[in-house]
Protein backbone atom coordinates (compact mmCIF):
# COMPACT_ATOMS: atom_id res chain seq x y z
CA UNK A 1 0.00 0.00 0.00
CA UNK A 2 1.57 3.40 -1.07
CA UNK A 3 0.67 6.74 0.42
CA UNK A 4 2.22 10.16 -0.29
CA UNK A 5 3.85 11.16 3.20
CA UNK A 6 1.91 14.87 3.14
CA UNK A 7 -1.25 13.70 2.46
CA UNK A 8 -4.08 16.21 2.88
CA UNK A 9 -6.33 18.53 1.61
CA UNK A 10 -6.95 22.31 0.87
CA UNK A 11 -8.49 25.00 2.58
CA UNK A 12 -8.67 28.10 1.04
CA UNK A 13 -5.63 27.60 -0.32
CA UNK A 14 -3.38 26.55 3.15
CA UNK A 15 -3.11 22.87 3.40
CA UNK A 16 -4.43 20.55 6.02
CA UNK A 17 -2.07 17.65 6.47
CA UNK A 18 -4.16 14.59 8.16
CA UNK A 19 -0.87 14.51 10.91
CA UNK A 20 -2.08 17.49 12.12
CA UNK A 21 -5.73 16.42 12.29
CA UNK A 22 -4.76 13.40 13.87
CA UNK A 23 -2.61 15.02 16.57
CA UNK A 24 -5.56 17.81 16.90
CA UNK A 25 -8.52 15.07 17.04
CA UNK A 26 -5.93 13.18 20.12
CA UNK A 27 -5.18 16.37 21.91
CA UNK A 28 -9.42 17.18 21.86
CA UNK A 29 -10.11 13.75 23.22
CA UNK A 30 -7.39 13.92 25.74
CA UNK A 31 -9.01 16.61 27.25
CA UNK A 32 -12.54 15.08 27.35
CA UNK A 33 -11.21 12.42 29.30
CA UNK A 34 -9.66 14.45 31.38
CA UNK A 35 -12.64 16.39 32.28
CA UNK A 36 -14.31 12.97 32.53
CA UNK A 37 -11.80 11.36 35.02
CA UNK A 38 -11.59 15.10 37.40
CA UNK A 39 -15.53 14.34 37.70
CA UNK A 40 -14.98 11.24 38.85
CA UNK A 41 -12.68 11.74 41.60
CA UNK A 42 -14.49 14.80 42.50
CA UNK A 43 -12.19 17.57 41.44
CA UNK A 44 -12.68 20.73 40.12
CA UNK A 45 -13.70 20.22 36.04
CA UNK A 46 -12.32 23.84 35.32
CA UNK A 47 -9.17 21.70 35.82
CA UNK A 48 -8.34 20.19 32.34
CA UNK A 49 -8.94 23.21 30.51
CA UNK A 50 -6.59 25.39 32.42
CA UNK A 51 -4.11 22.78 32.72
CA UNK A 52 -4.06 22.33 28.97
CA UNK A 53 -2.88 26.41 28.65
CA UNK A 54 0.22 25.35 30.74
CA UNK A 55 1.07 22.47 29.32
CA UNK A 56 -0.05 22.34 25.91
CA UNK A 57 2.68 25.55 24.52
CA UNK A 58 5.58 23.88 26.55
CA UNK A 59 4.90 20.60 24.93
CA UNK A 60 5.07 21.78 21.29
CA UNK A 61 8.65 23.79 22.31
CA UNK A 62 9.99 20.70 24.40
CA UNK A 63 8.96 18.02 21.46
CA UNK A 64 10.63 20.79 18.62
CA UNK A 65 14.03 21.46 21.31
CA UNK A 66 14.56 17.44 21.82
CA UNK A 67 14.38 16.69 18.39
CA UNK A 68 16.22 19.33 17.28
CA UNK A 69 19.32 18.86 20.04
CA UNK A 70 19.60 15.14 18.92
CA UNK A 71 18.88 15.11 15.12
CA UNK A 72 21.82 15.41 12.80
CA UNK A 73 19.98 17.42 10.37
CA UNK A 74 18.87 20.66 11.89
CA UNK A 75 20.40 23.34 14.36
CA UNK A 76 19.27 25.63 16.95
CA UNK A 77 18.83 28.00 14.02
CA UNK A 78 16.15 25.59 12.70
CA UNK A 79 14.11 25.98 15.89
CA UNK A 80 11.09 28.04 13.96
CA UNK A 81 11.73 26.65 11.02
CA UNK A 82 8.90 24.48 10.72
CA UNK A 83 9.32 24.24 6.58
CA UNK A 84 12.48 22.31 7.56
CA UNK A 85 11.18 19.26 9.40
CA UNK A 86 7.47 20.39 10.26
CA UNK A 87 5.83 18.50 12.22
CA UNK A 88 8.18 15.49 11.24
CA UNK A 89 10.58 17.56 13.56
CA UNK A 90 8.94 16.91 16.81
CA UNK A 91 9.85 14.21 19.53
CA UNK A 92 7.09 12.97 22.21
CA UNK A 93 9.96 12.30 24.46
CA UNK A 94 10.28 16.03 23.99
CA UNK A 95 6.93 17.12 24.63
CA UNK A 96 6.24 14.54 27.61
CA UNK A 97 9.18 16.47 29.15
CA UNK A 98 8.06 20.05 28.13
CA UNK A 99 3.84 18.95 29.45
CA UNK A 100 5.82 17.76 32.57
CA UNK A 101 7.17 21.56 33.32
CA UNK A 102 4.11 22.82 32.93
CA UNK A 103 2.51 20.62 35.13
CA UNK A 104 4.51 21.56 37.63
CA UNK A 105 4.60 25.25 36.98
CA UNK A 106 0.71 24.50 37.02
CA UNK A 107 0.65 23.00 40.54
CA UNK A 108 3.05 25.20 41.97
CA UNK A 109 1.11 28.27 41.07
CA UNK A 110 -2.31 26.34 42.23
CA UNK A 111 -0.22 24.80 45.35
CA UNK A 112 -1.55 21.18 44.73
CA UNK A 113 -0.13 17.80 44.54
CA UNK A 114 1.88 16.94 40.88
CA UNK A 115 0.78 13.39 41.05
CA UNK A 116 -2.64 14.17 41.45
CA UNK A 117 -2.36 15.87 38.40
CA UNK A 118 -0.67 13.37 36.22
CA UNK A 119 -1.64 10.32 37.35
CA UNK A 120 -5.66 11.36 35.10
CA UNK A 121 -2.90 12.75 32.65
CA UNK A 122 -1.11 9.77 31.80
CA UNK A 123 -4.49 8.15 31.26
CA UNK A 124 -5.30 10.87 28.48
CA UNK A 125 -1.58 10.75 27.20
CA UNK A 126 -1.80 7.58 26.20
CA UNK A 127 -4.47 7.20 24.30
CA UNK A 128 -3.79 10.45 22.66
CA UNK A 129 0.15 8.30 21.80
CA UNK A 130 -1.69 5.78 20.48
CA UNK A 131 -4.10 7.79 18.17
CA UNK A 132 -1.27 10.21 17.02
CA UNK A 133 0.73 6.95 16.29
CA UNK A 134 -1.60 7.09 12.90
CA UNK A 135 -0.23 10.38 11.65
CA UNK A 136 3.07 8.56 11.47
CA UNK A 137 1.33 6.57 8.96
CA UNK A 138 0.39 9.08 6.89
CA UNK A 139 3.79 10.92 7.28
CA UNK A 140 5.22 7.92 6.17
CA UNK A 141 7.97 7.80 9.55
CA UNK A 142 8.76 6.09 12.79
CA UNK A 143 8.58 2.66 10.21
CA UNK A 144 11.05 -0.17 11.30
CA UNK A 145 13.53 -2.40 9.45
CA UNK A 146 13.16 -3.62 5.89
CA UNK A 147 11.07 -6.94 5.67
CA UNK A 148 9.88 -9.08 2.75
CA UNK A 149 6.70 -9.54 4.72
CA UNK A 150 3.79 -7.64 2.67
CA UNK A 151 0.78 -7.71 5.41
CA UNK A 152 -0.79 -4.11 6.25
CA UNK A 153 -0.60 -2.98 9.25
CA UNK A 154 2.42 -5.23 10.10
CA UNK A 155 4.26 -3.89 7.46
CA UNK A 156 4.01 -0.75 5.74
CA UNK A 157 4.64 0.50 2.20
CA UNK A 158 7.57 3.58 1.57
CA UNK A 159 7.24 5.20 -1.11
CA UNK A 160 10.75 6.60 -0.76
CA UNK A 161 12.45 3.77 -0.48
CA UNK A 162 10.03 1.22 -2.55
CA UNK A 163 10.40 -1.32 0.42
CA UNK A 164 8.04 -2.77 2.55
CA UNK A 165 8.98 -1.93 6.36
CA UNK A 166 7.60 -3.14 9.94
CA UNK A 167 4.89 -0.93 10.99
CA UNK A 168 6.35 -0.33 14.48
CA UNK A 169 4.09 3.23 14.42
CA UNK A 170 1.14 0.29 14.99
CA UNK A 171 2.74 -1.96 16.99
CA UNK A 172 3.43 1.04 19.20
CA UNK A 173 -0.34 2.10 18.84
CA UNK A 174 -1.93 -1.26 19.90
CA UNK A 175 0.37 -1.32 22.70
CA UNK A 176 -0.62 2.25 23.53
CA UNK A 177 -4.37 1.59 23.55
CA UNK A 178 -4.15 -1.73 25.34
CA UNK A 179 -1.96 0.20 28.50
CA UNK A 180 -4.97 3.30 28.34
CA UNK A 181 -7.22 0.02 29.62
CA UNK A 182 -4.56 -0.48 32.08
CA UNK A 183 -4.30 2.65 33.73
CA UNK A 184 -7.83 3.21 33.37
CA UNK A 185 -8.59 0.43 35.52
CA UNK A 186 -5.80 1.11 37.98
CA UNK A 187 -7.08 4.81 38.48
CA UNK A 188 -10.33 3.47 39.43
CA UNK A 189 -9.22 0.22 41.73
CA UNK A 190 -6.14 1.83 42.94
CA UNK A 191 -6.57 5.27 45.14
CA UNK A 192 -3.20 6.14 46.03
CA UNK A 193 -1.86 9.09 44.39
CA UNK A 194 0.97 7.96 42.00
CA UNK A 195 -0.01 4.92 41.07
CA UNK A 196 -1.24 5.23 37.95
CA UNK A 197 1.59 7.80 37.10
CA UNK A 198 4.33 4.86 37.93
CA UNK A 199 2.20 2.55 35.76
CA UNK A 200 2.43 4.54 32.44
CA UNK A 201 6.39 5.40 33.51
CA UNK A 202 6.41 1.32 33.76
CA UNK A 203 4.24 0.51 31.03
CA UNK A 204 5.41 3.21 28.23
CA UNK A 205 9.22 2.65 29.12
CA UNK A 206 8.43 -0.92 28.49
CA UNK A 207 6.55 -0.44 25.39
CA UNK A 208 9.35 1.76 23.74
CA UNK A 209 12.45 -0.44 24.82
CA UNK A 210 10.44 -3.04 22.66
CA UNK A 211 9.81 -0.57 19.51
CA UNK A 212 12.75 1.55 19.53
CA UNK A 213 15.45 -0.98 18.75
CA UNK A 214 12.96 -1.96 15.12
CA UNK A 215 12.90 1.67 14.22
CA UNK A 216 15.31 2.48 11.25
CA UNK A 217 14.76 6.61 12.01
CA UNK A 218 15.63 6.69 15.69
CA UNK A 219 17.23 9.82 17.57
CA UNK A 220 21.01 8.70 18.70
CA UNK A 221 23.60 10.31 20.86
CA UNK A 222 25.59 12.57 19.13
CA UNK A 223 29.31 11.21 16.75
CA UNK A 224 27.27 7.85 17.75
CA UNK A 225 25.84 4.95 15.40
CA UNK A 226 22.43 2.89 15.60
CA UNK A 227 24.43 -0.47 15.69
CA UNK A 228 24.20 -0.19 19.27
CA UNK A 229 21.04 0.11 21.03
CA UNK A 230 22.11 2.55 23.72
CA UNK A 231 23.38 5.04 21.66
CA UNK A 232 19.44 5.54 20.84
CA UNK A 233 17.92 8.44 23.05
CA UNK A 234 14.40 7.21 23.63
CA UNK A 235 15.85 3.54 24.20
CA UNK A 236 18.05 4.85 27.27
CA UNK A 237 15.29 7.33 28.14
CA UNK A 238 12.64 4.10 28.24
CA UNK A 239 14.79 2.43 30.46
CA UNK A 240 14.72 5.48 32.76
CA UNK A 241 11.29 5.35 32.69
CA UNK A 242 11.07 1.75 33.71
CA UNK A 243 13.33 2.04 36.87
CA UNK A 244 11.52 5.65 37.75
CA UNK A 245 8.50 4.24 37.64
CA UNK A 246 9.46 1.26 39.85
CA UNK A 247 10.84 3.71 42.06
CA UNK A 248 7.84 5.50 42.50
CA UNK A 249 6.09 2.51 43.17
CA UNK A 250 7.91 1.12 46.29
CA UNK A 251 8.14 4.96 48.00
CA UNK A 252 4.16 5.08 47.19
CA UNK A 253 3.84 1.68 48.83
CA UNK A 254 5.87 2.89 51.84
CA UNK A 255 4.15 6.23 52.43
CA UNK A 256 6.64 8.43 50.83
CA UNK A 257 4.34 10.03 48.28
CA UNK A 258 2.15 12.65 49.07
CA UNK A 259 -1.74 11.62 49.09
CA UNK A 260 -3.22 14.81 49.29
CA UNK A 261 -5.43 16.26 46.48
CA UNK A 262 -7.83 18.47 48.76
CA UNK A 263 -6.41 21.28 46.46
CA UNK A 264 -8.59 19.62 43.69
CA UNK A 265 -11.77 18.82 45.07
CA UNK A 266 -14.72 20.39 43.69
CA UNK A 267 -15.83 21.92 47.20
CA UNK A 268 -12.73 23.78 47.98
CA UNK A 269 -12.34 25.48 44.14
CA UNK A 270 -15.49 26.52 44.07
Amino acid sequence: MCYNSNVGFQIFGVHIAYYGIIISFGLLIGIILCDFLCRKRGYDTNIPYTLVLFVVPLAVLGARFYYIIFSDQLSLADFFNFTNGGFQGLAIYGAEIGGLIGIIIYCLVKKCSAFAITDFVVIALILGQSIGRWGNFFNQEAFGIVTNWHCFPFTVYIDSLQEYHLATFFYESILNFVGFFVLLLIYHKQKKIGTTTASYLIWYGITRAIIEPLRTDSLLFPGTTADFVFNRVSFVLSIALIVVGVVLLILNKKGKLSQNDKHLLKSVNQ
